[in-house]
């Protein structure tokens, strides 16, 4: 089961706790994950499903760059962490 872990400072806006579930695409794990917890969908989620511009998701510790496609297949033992991206300089 793939494994979906939140940083810290999204946990500050909404509950996040990690989740592991079957999932066969990073699309199925968040839904997972939104449903459990509903607040997070908007932090992490524009308001047309594609990942917000300062929020980074990373796949086994390699960032995913389309923050459009999220049918990203996933294996079992994959692990996906989201934090909020730092810009600026």
């Amino acid at each position: 089961m793939a494994t979906l872990e939140f940083a810290p400072a999204l946990q500050r806006h909404a509950a996040a706790p990690s989740i592991t579930a079957p999932a066969p695409s990073l699309q199925a794990l968040l839904a997972a994950a939104f449903e459990k917890q509903p607040a997070l969908r908007t932090y992490v989620l524009d308001e047309q499903g594609c990942v917000r511009k300062h929020v980074a998701v990373f796949l086994n510790g390699r960032l995913l760059h389309d923050r459009k496609h999220l049918d990203v297949p996933l294996a079992v033992d994959d692990r996906i962490y989201i934090a909020q991206a730092l810009s600026g300089g």
